[in-house]
């Protein structure tokens, strides 16, 4: 089946921190080299410390938009306000990576979506990780801006 877009967009608001920009940037032409998006997926880069999720209403920092239909392109968001708190607590590379981590882990349920799979939390986690470790092997530093 012949979908109308595909690909993988990152979009930035405002107010997002201009390391996470940069760096989830770099992720995002990194993947369209080594992913394919046979659905156009966005990614918003949110300024929020949490965003809500539109399906348990429930506030969380990463969140999957699975359409029934695929004639209806999915999306990803990512809050980022944390990142300065994530610094202080863990080191610059560490929070950069959980940024990474964060779109990974979506995109593995992406992938699933695309596939017609059952949405496996486990799977994703394993699979983001490993991801993001491919991407951070590929590049001399994840603080790469």
């Amino acid at each position: 089946m012949k979908y109308p877009r595909s690909g993988l967009r990152i979009r930035c608001e405002k107010g997002v921190h201009p390391e996470v920009r940069i760096v989830c940037l770099n992720f995002g032409r990194w993947l369209r080299k080594n992913m394919d998006f046979p659905i156009r997926v966005v990614v918003y880069l949110k300024s929020d410390y949490q965003i809500k999720n539109r399906t348990t209403k429930e506030y969380v920092t990463a969140t999957f938009f699975a359409p029934y239909d695929k004639d209806v392109e999915p999306y990803i968001r990512i809050a980022t306000g944390d990142y300065d708190e994530l610094i202080q607590n863990r080191g610059k590379v560490d929070a950069l990576y959980e940024k990474l981590d964060s779109i990974a882990h979506e995109l593995i349920h992406y992938q699933q979506w695309i596939k017609d799979e059952k949405m496996d939390e486990n799977e994703a986690e394993e699979k983001g990780i490993k991801l993001v470790d491919r991407y951070s092997e590929s590049i001399e530093t994840i603080l790469d801006f």
